[in-house]
């Protein structure tokens, strides 16, 4: 799986960098997230959406995580408007969208993608359907208006479950 490994480092013992922090495997996929600088806007739509007790409860998830950069290529006023108390239902299906059953870390992903003649259906936990496909060494997955993010991160391992670091938000259909 090729990486952007500007935006990755390793330590000794494998522990990813993610957002200038480290992602250390025996914290759940919140203690981690907000520590990394690059996914601020996750982890307050996250919040806001009341999702925190879930993320951190045993899992294993799989979660796409958009970085700030990727929240940023929505539509202007796209997030403010995502954040209101009103809109929580949407803001929940959104997040809950990038969030799949299971621990899929990047070589569970590319047996599934194998296995699917070049492409695994996931069923992510807001009922809906991403798409994974290989493209060049990467990981790109797909969601159901066809915008596609690359995996830029992956196998960032949580005590209860797997970060891959997208560059994009995925919508639901």
């Amino acid at each position: 799986m090729a990486m952007d490994h500007s935006a990755m480092a390793s330590s000794m013992d494998g522990t990813k960098m993610v957002g200038g922090a480290p992602m250390l495997p025996s914290r759940n996929i919140v203690e981690n997230a907000v520590n990394s600088k690059d996914h601020t806007t996750l982890v307050a739509a996250v919040k806001a959406a009341g999702l925190v007790e879930t993320l951190q409860g045993p899992g294993p998830f799989t979660v796409f995580a958009p970085t700030n950069a990727a929240f940023d290529q929505l539509p202007a006023g796209t997030v403010p408007t995502l954040l209101k108390p009103e809109n929580k239902p949407m803001l929940t299906k959104v997040l809950t969208y990038h969030v799949v059953p299971g621990r899929l870390d990047a070589a569970a992903l590319m047996r599934q993608v194998q296995a699917g003649g070049g492409k695994a259906m996931l069923k992510t936990v807001s009922g809906d359907t991403l798409t994974v496909t290989l493209q060049g060494n990467g990981v790109v997955v797909t969601d159901a208006k066809g915008g596609m993010a690359h995996v830029t991160i992956a196998d960032v391992y949580q005590s209860n479950g797997v970060i891959h670091v997208v560059d994009k938000v995925l919508l639901p259909g």
